[in-house]
């Protein structure tokens, strides 16, 4: 009787800690800037986390996904995070992408109690400030200079020049270069900030060419992105080297135009060619599909994705959650991702950054040496 009794409560244990037959799917956000000026780069995002709750359903997991489109505003941002922790009830977001608008949104989310996951925005503050239901996925924006200073410093170039927009990923993104390069005995020789949406840099860039530096760093969306590119050829600007902080150099848009995005470097968060478990299958299922190849923060918002909602399944409560993701560990296609505390960063996953090439019309991983199969091509050539 005395076993009986033993196997009986064993079972129900077990019962009682699987979701009941027939329960309501659990339910996460995402915030994204499926319209606006980052729209572009918004859609991969979008189609990222759509493969991840199909990946999901496929495997019998229930899991409804709201969707808030932000349009890039940090505004309307947080009024879609306060729309969906208390009108619609998820016990956790992902999102959004832009560092204007993840900022904000996380300056409230130990407020609500509601664990953002943040994929692909990399202002530095965002996990800076001791948030305990603010987690990031990708890299932030410290890493992306390095890596590509990194990548180059075999060259020995001597200059550099900065252009970038007037926002908190263009800003943030080149304080921290300015630093890396100092270290590095590079030095500055123009500095130009610029607002998005012009339909003119010439200006801008007569300067930088005026300048005559080794290395021009960008930092820029990507309308910008290709519009710089284009009027830089047009100018005649020949550096040694073009170095694109992730963003709009990073597109499936911007590789299509060779005409001025051919031997441009960029850092990147993902590439389908490293050995990260399932990351060459996601990039053929992402072709297949769209028809076009993934950026690295398509990947970034599936994992991300992923993530949120098999934890979001286990805990079933907001606070439990920020437990679980504070806790957890993962490897999938952006390889080994834990949540931790170090260098003044809270809740960060301390993410390798990759570097990659336009050769040939392809993005080529060029850096570091345990993931790249072709050589960078130094210097520049038109």
């Amino acid at each position: 009787m005395k076993h009986l009794f033993l196997a009986l409560t064993a079972a129900l244990t077990i019962f009682t800690t699987l979701p009941a037959q027939g329960a309501a799917p659990v339910k996460i956000g995402f915030i994204n800037s499926i319209t606006g000026k980052e729209a572009q780069i918004g859609e991969n995002l979008t189609n990222g986390a759509t493969m991840a709750i199909d990946d999901l359903k496929a495997r019998n997991i229930d899991v409804e996904m709201i969707r808030e489109d932000d349009g890039g505003d940090p505004k309307n941002a947080l009024a879609a995070y306060e729309k969906l922790v208390t009108r619609d009830r998820v016990i956790g977001v992902v999102g959004p992408y832009t560092s204007a608008c993840a900022n904000v949104v996380a300056s409230r989310a130990d407020q609500y109690q509601v664990p953002l996951l943040v994929p692909a925005a990399a202002k530095e503050e965002i996990t800076m400030k001791g948030y305990r239901n603010v987690f990031r996925l990708n890299a932030p924006a410290d890493v992306y200079s390095n890596v590509l200073l990194k990548s180059i410093a075999p060259f020995r170039p001597g200059t550099i020049a900065y252009i970038y927009a007037a926002n908190d990923f263009g800003v943030s993104t080149v304080k921290t270069a300015q630093v890396n390069a100092s270290t590095m005995g590079l030095k500055e020789v123009a500095n130009e900030k610029y607002q998005q949406g012009q339909p003119d840099y010439r200006a801008t860039l007569a300067k930088v060419k005026a300048a005559q530096p080794d290395l021009v760093f960008l930092v820029s969306y990507d309308a910008d992105a290709i519009l710089l590119m284009r009027q830089a050829k047009e100018i005649g600007l020949t550096p040694k080297a073009f170095l694109g902080a992730g963003a709009g150099y990073t597109t499936a848009q911007f590789a299509q135009l060779q005409d001025i995005s051919s031997m441009v470097i960029s850092a990147t968060q993902w590439t389908d060619d490293v050995n990260w478990p399932g990351a060459a299958d996601f990039g053929v299922r992402y072709r297949a599909r769209f028809g076009k190849d993934p950026s690295y923060h398509a990947a970034c918002a599936y994992e991300a994705v992923r993530i949120m909602a098999l934890s979001a399944l286990k805990a079933r409560d907001s606070k439990v959650l920020r437990s679980a993701l504070t806790a957890g560990s993962w490897n999938g296609i952006m390889g080994p991702v834990r949540f931790a505390s170090y260098g003044g960063y809270t809740n960060q996953n301390n993410h390798p950054m990759l570097v990659q090439q336009l050769q040939a019309g392809r993005y080529e991983t060029v850096y570091p040496a345990q993931f790249s199969k072709k050589k960078l091509i130094y210097p520049y050539r038109r």
